[in-house]
C-alpha cells in the first residue's frame, strides 16, 4: 500500500494569540514561523479565550453592524467600501461573531481596542489567511489571489477542509 502523504495526519499548521502580549504567531510544526502585533477586545469586549477551529474565510467581505448597543449608529458596509472595518479578508475562529480581520486603524495595534475580534494590519491578514488556506486544504495561484484583491466588490467565501486549529490564551 502506499504511504499517507505527509499532510494525512491533520495540519501542522496553528494559530496561536497571546492577548496579554497582543501578538499572533503562526505555528508550522511547533515552530513559530510568523508573528505579528494584533488589537485585542476592549475590557468591557473581551477576545474570547479557547481552542478553536478556523473552519472559513471571507475575501472582500461586507460588513452589518451587530445588534448591539455600540453599534446602533452604524451603517452596513458593501465589500470594497472605503469604510468597511472588515478590509480585505476575515478569518473566523468562533462564528459568526469572532474574527481575525484587517483594520484602518493600524495605530490600534498593540493594544485592546476591538469588540472582541483581533485586528491585523490589511496587509498581514491577508498573509495568514492565505497561509491558512494552504494549509487548510484549499490552497490558490497568485492569479486567484490578485483577482480576488482588484475585484473589491465581490466576495469569496472559502471553506477549508482541514480546519486549522487556533488557541487563544491571556
Amino acid at each position: 500500500p502506499a504511504e499517507p502523504s505527509a499532510g494525512a495526519a491533520g495540519p501542522s499548521l496553528r494559530l496561536t494569540a497571546d492577548l496579554s502580549n497582543r501578538m499572533l504567531y503562526v505555528e508550522e510544526n511547533d515552530q513559530v514561523v510568523l508573528s505579528y502585533k494584533v488589537a485585542i477586545g476592549l475590557p468591557q469586549h473581551p477576545t474570547p479565550t479557547g481552542s478553536f477551529l478556523i473552519r472559513k474565510i471571507v475575501w472582500n467581505p461586507a460588513w452589518v453592524p451587530p445588534d448591539k448597543k455600540w453599534a446602533r449608529r452604524d451603517r452596513p458596509r458593501a465589500p470594497g467600501d472605503p469604510y468597511n472595518p472588515m478590509r480585505l479578508v476575515k478569518i473566523f475562529f468562533r462564528p459568526p461573531d469572532y474574527y481575525i480581520h484587517g483594520t484602518p486603524y493600524v495605530g490600534s495595534l498593540g493594544k485592546a481596542a476591538s469588540h472582541g475580534c483581533l485586528r491585523m494590519d490589511p496587509v498581514d491578514a491577508a498573509e495568514v489567511a492565505q497561509y491558512v488556506m494552504e494549509h487548510g486544504g484549499q490552497p490558490r495561484n497568485e492569479n486567484w489571489f490578485w483577482r480576488v484583491i482588484h475585484a473589491r466588490s465581490k466576495t469569496q467565501t472559502v471553506n477549508l477542509r482541514n480546519p486549522i486549529p487556533m488557541t487563544i490564551v491571556h
